[in-house]
């Protein structure tokens, strides 16, 4: 005989993240992904598409679509964007808001990438403003520059 199994989930994923995920997209808009499915056409069953998504990655057994690929013109040429499904960009968003305020800790204060409220250009701006008080300092001391 076997033991009974427990009716907890796998994985604790409270319903709210994923509310808050779906309208974080929501309010993000976008086109629809591979299956073809828009926000809005998401919204006309919302309650049920939400809970199969909250139900399936609780469980473990969530597994993203594919994604649509489209060619966007570029400066000399076009660039590959892919456009996940609506019920996964909702997964996605959920992962990062669950795991973004622990991660975010340990980043060091010069890592950019992908980082909220942080930018390439804003790595470049530091970078200048560096390489600036450093060649002020160098030519102040007589050993820089002409």
């Amino acid at each position: 005989m076997s033991e009974p199994r427990s009716q907890v989930k796998s994985h604790e994923i409270p319903k709210l993240l994923v509310w808050d995920a779906w309208l974080k997209v929501r309010e993000n808009g976008g086109a629809a992904g591979a299956d073809g499915v828009s926000i809005d056409q998401f919204e006309e069953r919302l309650k049920d598409n939400l809970y199969k998504l909250w139900n399936r990655m609780s469980s473990g057994s969530y597994f993203p679509g594919p994604v649509r690929a489209v060619e966007i013109p570029k400066k000399g040429g076009t660039r590959v964007l892919g456009i996940p499904n609506v019920v996964d960009r909702v997964a996605q968003t959920a992962a990062v808001m669950a795991l973004e305020p622990n991660v975010e800790k340990v980043f060091h204060d010069d890592s950019y990438g992908y980082r909220p409220g942080r930018s390439p250009l804003d790595a470049v701006a530091v970078c200048r403003q560096r390489c600036f008080k450093r060649d002020r300092k160098a030519s102040s001391s007589g050993m820089g520059g002409s």
